[in-house]
């Protein structure tokens, strides 16, 4: 009897699909014999190797764990040339999948998964369509005669129609299966007819953002396996929010809501992903997503994943980025002359102040200086004053330096004896702590280092060229002056 039972416990795990303990992936691969294999799986916006399964000489191979399952998603068995792939889905703990080397799309039999019967019935129909619509795209570009550009374009509509028309029949009828949840977020919002004739000119804009994620699951964490996710939420951040970054912070926050449940992945995804983005983006500004993330998440420990040096690291960027964003009122810098007249650079009332840190032996600065005076003389009657800050300790070179390249604009610098006696100068009011540790409070890490500031000493640009200077103030004036005419058309 023992034996018996054995042997046919045996016998049935042998079986396509059969496990007895964890998941089992099985394959046949015909044309293949004797080599190995991986499978890759998506995370966001790349592909990443999960396992590897050695191929025996018949082209047999299994993916096998005690897990009860691999972690859902879409995954790509890659082939040895590393060229050609399978793509399945995984969304239950065992199946069966054959195919031919060299036809491995159309050769696909399936055994025991729903999931990838219907993901293939997908496929096949989508690669018939979809070259059929490009080939008659092709053929109207080419057409010359307005007679056969309006045939061709309505078999393009009616080719439309029924690609569109299979997937939402496809999505309808698989609602229960992972594959259609996928297949569903690829739909876009379909503005009503209501609001497309509203008015209001941003009524379907208004419309299409809002209802962005009706057709995608932030829930399920399984979409970050999958190559729809990534693209729908950076479609989202770069194309269909405003770039401000205010607009950019609502929206990663508006995505991470979606998600129900701080302890997701996808909510962990979002956080990272955007902090990351922003925080190495080069646009002028967008660092301020970074200090907004910092500070919603990071900073009120919402982010389970970072220990405890992470976060120093993350919260030392944040300080630092902080204090320059865009918009924020540049903090005083108090320092003397190289005559030793004390100066302050809140004490300057000019429409715009260029502050710029820079070193008399830094060869970048050298060819800069001379640029930025000549700026300085063309533009000082017209409401602008410049503040140098020397980042040599020492400022002998500092004064040669002015006096060679006849520099007339202010310039000030701390000393060796200032920063010995610190508490001294500080006490009497002559200066402030963050004046003396300007190089670390402004993050001078290179030089020279310009920035624009406005009456207020509010930060209008950072980190920018002598050259880019005339447009980005000629920019602002243009703007003040149609928000001041706004603000008098409101009244």
């Amino acid at each position: 009897m023992r034996s018996t039972i054995t042997l046919a416990l045996f016998v049935l795990s042998l079986l396509p699909g059969f496990s007895q303990d964890g998941y089992s992936y099985k394959f046949k691969i015909n044309g293949l014999a004797d080599t190995t294999i991986k499978m890759a799986n998506f995370y966001g916006a790349r592909q990443y190797y999960n396992d590897t399964a050695y191929v025996n000489s018949k082209g047999e191979f299994e993916f096998t764990g005690k897990e009860e399952m691999k972690p859902g998603g879409i995954y790509s068995v890659i082939m040895p040339d590393k060229k050609s792939y399978l793509q399945i889905v995984i969304a239950e703990n065992s199946f069966y999948i054959e195919a031919d080397k060299d036809d491995l799309m159309n050769s696909v039999k399936i055994k025991n998964s729903p999931e990838n019967e219907a993901f293939y019935e997908y496929m096949r129909k989508m690669n018939s369509l979809q070259p059929k619509l490009q080939q008659l795209a092709q053929q109207k570009q080419k057409e010359t005669s307005k007679k056969k550009k309006k045939k061709l374009q309505k078999q393009i509509d009616e080719t439309a129609d029924e690609l569109k028309g299979f997937r939402d029949d496809f999505v309808n009828e698989n609602e229960d299966l992972f594959i259609a949840k996928v297949m569903r977020a690829s739909i876009e919002p379909q503005v009503p007819e209501e609001v497309k004739n509203s008015s209001d000119s941003t009524a379907q804009y208004k419309y299409y953002k809002k209802h962005y994620f009706d057709n995608i699951d932030m829930t399920d964490d399984r979409m970050l396996r999958t190559p729809i996710l990534h693209q729908k939420l950076d479609y989202y951040l770069q194309k269909v929010v405003p770039q401000i970054p205010d607009s950019i912070c609502a929206a990663a926050k508006r995505m991470t809501d979606l998600t129900g449940n701080d302890s997701n992945l996808i909510y962990k995804y979002v956080v990272q992903h955007v902090t990351n983005t922003y925080e190495k983006s080069k646009i002028m500004g967008m660092d301020g997503v970074f200090v907004c993330m910092a500070e919603q998440y990071y900073m009120k420990d919402k982010a389970f994943w970072i220990d405890s040096t992470q976060y120093a690291e993350l919260e030392e960027s944040y300080t630092k980025r902080k204090r320059q964003i865009i918009g924020v009122t540049a903090e005083n810098i108090i320092l003397p002359d190289t005559g030793g007249t004390w100066h302050s650079m809140y004490d300057i009332k000019s429409p715009y102040t260029v502050l710029v840190f820079w070193d008399p032996n830094c060869g970048h600065c050298k060819k800069e200086l001379p640029k930025l005076q000549k700026f300085y003389e063309e533009n000082k009657d017209n409401g602008v004053e410049m503040f140098g800050v020397s980042t040599e300790l020492k400022n002998g070179d500092l004064k040669k330096f002015l006096k060679k390249k006849n520099i007339t604009f202010l310039n000030v610098s701390d000393t060796p004896e200032i920063n010995e006696n610190a508490v001294k100068y500080i006490r009497a009011g002559k200066t402030t702590l963050n004046s003396l540790n300007f190089r670390d409070y402004w993050d001078i890490f290179s030089t020279p280092q310009i920035f624009l500031l406005d009456e207020n000493k509010e930060i209008i640009a950072k980190r920018i060229t002598s050259q880019q200077l005339p447009d980005i103030i000629n920019s602002h004036r243009e703007n003040e002056s149609i928000n001041v005419k706004a603000k008098g058309q409101t009244r």
